[in-house]
Order: structure tokens, then sequence, then C-alpha cells
């Protein structure tokens, strides 16, 4: 009740711009979510999956989640330049479609390569909801106005890692791991239905670019010109590697580390209350003080808690569970105060051409985030060592690269 209040405040507080009802913000949160929805409802079944499937080493599990956000990537370098050639909404019901067959294949395989090759092409289709939903946003708003909503955004984009696993659990317990995608498609396909019908295309014909790889490659250069959006860019992949990590590990962390057991749910959900929180304090904070300086401060505090978090484990020893879960809770609040102020500072020189901004923003730092991400879950053994050092580590060169971008 007390989120749904200070959600409700957060629309009606603004007097510098107009902010749209509730319906357009809780359609572009289910278009947003739907890479977090398809990672988290099947990180219970993650251990069972590779078992049926015949996966030897329990640590390859995560390359079904890894190859998502690849499939992702690649994706969006598609989606987003058709977007700005035929309209945001055919390509996201596209985008859905694609989506909506992978599950399908995923529900069939008997085979582990094969579920491999059904999630990336999952990947492939979450990329054009996933990022012409931010075209979409970006057609119509900029500056401190985009980042406000953004926030509010992610912020119910927070209810799918809050609500997958719990769903992915229950879902589990009916029919097995296979039953995560029958559920995926459940909430897919009214998902698309509602989008079509109640959001207008926001690219009207005169603004789009044709489809042409010399315009596709005018905008590419373009963006790569524009320093603040390379260096934001950068900075949410560097972020974003070991975040996809914690994401991949976090099963193995609870259960095998921890022996949570069932609570498992239970405990990743309270993370991602805290982001939520985060995101709704970002959208009332941000007309005031600005993306730049509130991304900083909490990217500051990310560096500091992780690099603290990692001595202890060198020096002192295994941290229990208790100061694992502050460290968490910590940690992701301030993920959810960085990621829509970074997206919406990368995006805001680049409206005309949103789309393929977008794309090329979503694409490259999901590229750079996944060598980091294999790199931190491919060392865990038993510990979190791995996991705190990685998020110390690029919190440390992300700010080196917002202090300099602030120079610039």
């Amino acid at each position: 009740v007390s989120s749904g209040k200070l959600l409700k405040a957060s629309i009606m507080t603004s007097s510098d711009a107009r902010l749209p009802g509730f319906t357009y913000l809780a359609i572009m949160g289910l278009l947003t979510s739907i890479g977090a929805l398809a990672t988290d409802i099947m990180l219970p079944a993650l251990g069972v999956l590779g078992r049926d499937l015949g996966v030897g080493d329990i640590n390859h599990t995560t390359l079904v989640v890894m190859v998502f956000f690849l499939g992702m990537a690649l994706g969006q370098l598609v989606v987003g330049p058709l977007s700005d050639a035929y309209g945001r909404k055919r390509v996201i019901i596209w985008g859905y479609a694609l989506f909506i067959a992978g599950c399908g294949l995923s529900m069939l395989a008997g085979d582990w390569w094969l579920m491999v090759a059904a999630r990336f092409l999952q990947g492939l289709g979450a990329a054009g909801p996933r990022v012409v939903s931010v075209a979409i946003v970006r057609d119509e708003y900029k500056g401190r106005a985009m980042a406000r909503i953004m926030s509010i955004i992610m912020a119910i984009f927070i209810l799918a890692p809050i609500i997958a696993p719990l769903m992915g659990q229950g879902l589990i317990y009916l029919g097995g791991w296979r039953a995560t995608f029958a559920g995926l498609i459940l909430v897919a396909v009214p998902s698309a239905l509602w989008f079509a019908r109640a959001i207008p295309e926001t690219l009207p014909q005169d603004r789009r670019r044709r489809f042409t790889p010399g315009i596709i490659a005018d905008g590419i250069l373009e963006v790569c010109r524009t320093r603040v959006t390379m260096v934001y860019l950068l900075v949410m992949g560097f972020v974003g590697g070991p975040f996809i990590a914690y994401l991949a590990t976090s099963r193995q962390i609870f259960q095998d580390i921890y022996d949570a057991g069932d609570m498992f749910v239970i405990y990743f959900a309270m993370g991602s209350i805290s982001a939520g929180a985060a995101s709704l304090l970002n959208a009332r904070l941000v007309m005031r003080h600005g993306m730049r300086r509130l991304s900083f401060i909490a990217m500051t505090t990310l560096t500091l808690i992780s690099a603290l978090l990692w001595g202890w484990t060198e020096f002192v020893g295994h941290p229990g569970f208790i100061l694992f879960m502050v460290w968490q809770t910590s940690f992701i609040f301030c993920i959810g105060m960085i990621f829509g102020n970074v997206q919406s500072l990368a995006m805001e020189p680049l409206g005309h051409v949103a789309g393929l901004a977008a794309a090329i923003f979503g694409a490259v730092s999901t590229l750079v985030s996944l060598p980091l991400s294999w790199l931190v879950s491919g060392y865990f053994d038993n510990s979190i060592a791995p996991l705190v050092a990685g998020f110390a580590i690029a919190g440390a060169m992300s700010l080196a690269l917002m202090r300099w971008a602030g120079r610039a």
C-alpha cells in the first residue's frame, strides 16, 4: 500500500513536465520487464533443469541465463533500426511473437543444446519490447523528465524479479521446470494484446528513417561520437556484468552456500523490493538533484560497500547470512538508483535517433557485461568473494568514467 501511495505521489507532484497515466506506465513496465521475467522465473529450476538435460558441471547451467542476454543484445542491434524505419508498435509485436516461439521450443527441449538455442531465440524476441519501449519514452520525453518516468517504470519493472521466482517455484511444483516456460507464454500473450490496444504509435511517418546500411552506419557513428552516451554505455556494461553474474549464481548462493532451500525465492525477492524502493525514491529526487549527482552517489555507495565486504571475506572469513543480506539489499538499492539515470543520461542527446541509440546502448552495454559476468560466475566456488570483488572493481572503473564525463 505504501509503495502504491509513493508511486501515485511520484506521478502527481511534478510541475515541470506532463507525465503519463498509470496505464502507460504499467504497460511500459511490462515491456521493460520481459527480460527479467524470462530470467528470474526459471532461477529456481536451474538445478533440476541441468540434471534432466545432462549438464555435468552445475556452474554451466548459468549458460541458459547468459545466452538469453546474448540473444537480447544482438537482437537490439536489429530491432532499434527497424523501429526507426517501420514504427515502434509493429517491431514490439514481432518481438513478442519470436519470444513466444522460443518459449514453446524450450518447453519441448529434450537436449541441453536445444535448450540453449531456444533461450537464445527468446532473447532475440525479448529485444523488441525491451529496447523499443525505451525509444517510445524518448519519443515524448527527455532529460530529467525522462529519468523520472524511467524510474517509475523501473519501480513497476521490479515487480518481475519479486513475483517471477515465486511464480516459477509454484509452476515447478505443479508441472516441473517445463511449466515455467508455459507461464512465460501466459504472461506474454495478454501483455502483447494490451500493448497493441492501449499504446498509440509514437513515431510518425515524417520522423522515420529508412532501413538502409548507410543510414544505420551514420546513426552508429553519431552514437559513437557522442562522448556522454559512450561513457554511460560503458558504465552500464561494467556494472551489468557482476549483476548478471549475481542473477546467474543466486540460486547457488542461497541454496548451496546458505542452505536456504525453497526460501530462496523469498530472500531473492527482498533484494528486488529494495530496488523498487530505490526507483521510487529516485523518481521523487531526480527533478531536484539531477541524474548525474544521484547516479554518482549511488555508484560510490555500491563501490564502497562491495569493497568493504570483499575485504571482510579476505581477512575475516566468509560472511554470515545476515551480513550478506544487508549487502544484497544495499547493493540492489544502489542499482535501482543507477540504471534509470544512466540510461536517461546516455539517451538525452540522441532523441532524433532514439530507436537506434537505445538499440546500440542496450546491445553494446550487454556485450560488455557478458564477458565480465562469465568471468565472475566462472570463479564461483562456494564463496561470494568473486561476486563482491566484481562489484567493487566494476564500480571503481565506472566512477572514474563518470568523473571524466562530468569534466567533458
